[in-house]
């Protein structure tokens, strides 16, 4: 599922390939990806402009037309998304690469023959015109430490619940949550208004260290927990057997020696 580093990876292949490039045709016609458009409106709205500047906050990416006189463009990866830009491919690391055209739900077509595709096999992506912001709190990957502690470390939810409500802090999903956690040697099971300063600092410094890491390494999959969030599998610094449950409604792993 694309987080926070594939989004990022996503954005800057759009920044470096899709930027300054004449659009004279979109495929607009999903209805549901393109929702609450109707088929021909995005089209009708970004046809003859280019994108000029490729911006994120979390899983979030969004692009200004000519200089920002134009509409903004958002583009949300969904569960499966990934963005292709002529042959460059950024997003899902579980697709294969390959043409499905099925799978291609929106489309920038380029004066120079080149295109931009959003393809997602899950059609859970979203391509909309003026994307609305207010709902997410600030990128994880640049917080300040006063607004992580004063965001994340307040209430009884528990703390991985806590970094994956988008409200509070955007980005961060499932496998994220996990690397970051363990990383930080603390349980997804605390109150996040139970740490302390240190330890939200700490966890701070571990998430942006698990953030810079997947995003140079091309994904939250290159995490080094991640190969081990499986029945019986265990910790690689210790050993010890991970524990399973569901925190925040999603399968969780953690090491119950290290993690407390």
């Amino acid at each position: 599922m694309p987080e926070l580093p594939e989004v990022e990876r996503a954005r800057a292949l759009i920044a470096a390939r899709g930027l300054g490039r004449l659009i004279v045709e979109v495929d607009d016609a999903d209805t549901y990806v393109c929702r609450p458009h109707q088929p021909g409106e995005i089209a009708a709205a970004i046809t003859g402009r280019e994108l000029t500047a490729a911006h994120r906050r979390g899983k979030t990416m969004w692009f200004d037309t000519d200089g920002g006189e134009g509409p903004t463009l958002g583009l949300h990866l969904g569960m499966a998304g990934q963005i292709v830009v002529d042959d460059g491919i950024a997003g899902d690391p579980q697709l294969d690469g390959h043409e499905h055209p099925p799978w291609n739900r929106f489309t920038l077509r380029f004066s120079d023959g080149g295109r931009l595709v959003l393809r997602d096999r899950r059609r859970l992506g979203r391509a909309v015109l003026d994307p609305p912001l207010d709902g997410l709190g600030p990128d994880a990957g640049e917080i300040t430490r006063d607004a992580f502690r004063a965001r994340v470390g307040r209430g009884a939810a528990p703390l991985k619940a806590r970094l994956m409500d988008q409200s509070v802090l955007a980005g961060i999903g499932n496998l994220l949550a996990d690397e970051t956690l363990w990383r930080a040697r603390l349980s997804p099971l605390r109150p996040a208004g139970g740490l302390s300063a240190e330890e939200l600092d700490r966890l701070r410094v571990q998430m942006r260290a698990a953030i810079r890491s997947a995003i140079a390494l091309g994904g939250v999959h290159t995490g080094e927990l991640v190969a081990h969030r499986v029945r019986g599998g265990r910790c690689p610094r210790c050993g010890t057997e991970l524990r399973r449950a569901s925190v925040g409604g999603r399968t969780t792993f953690w090491c119950p020696r290290e993690q407390t």
